[in-house]
């Protein structure tokens, strides 16, 4: 049988279940440089660590969305930065590109972001980077 996933308050946790995340984000984050040093500033054992390190996670929306853009653009030298530059500009964190080769002088590029949640203006975003040099189409699902 698989593993089951549930996603539980965590106020109702014991205590060593945040600690290991405080862990995992220390080292993360590179304010510990080593497990030693990240298990003694969040206060709990080696061997705690260990045994919950691989079986606890840290669900965080940070009020943001996830969005995909499937975009087909021109082969052309700068097309795709020139999107991810607007991207940028729109606060989106890139996730994922996936860029097949190119057919007849176009690509079809996938580009998954996160968007903060006060600039998810879908519409908008497509249309700016509908209307990039080399871009033949965009469109966000």
């Amino acid at each position: 049988m698989g593993a089951k996933y549930y996603l539980v308050d965590s106020s109702i946790l014991p205590e060593v279940y945040t600690k290991v995340i405080s862990a995992k984000n220390l080292l993360i984050s590179q304010k510990a440089k080593s497990v030693s040093e990240a298990v003694r500033m969040a206060g709990i054992s080696r061997s705690a660590y260990y045994k919950y390190k691989d079986c606890i996670f840290e669900y965080n929306t940070q009020g943001e969305e996830t969005a995909t853009i499937n975009a087909e653009l021109e082969d052309s030298a700068g097309v795709l930065s020139s999107v991810v530059s607007e991207l940028y500009l729109f606060g989106a964190n890139i996730l994922s590109v996936n860029q097949s080769q190119p057919v007849n002088a176009v690509a079809n590029v996938s580009i998954t972001v996160r968007l903060p949640e006060n600039e998810s203006k879908n519409e908008e975003i497509i249309r700016k980077i509908s209307n990039l040099n080399g871009v033949k189409s965009a469109s966000i699902i």
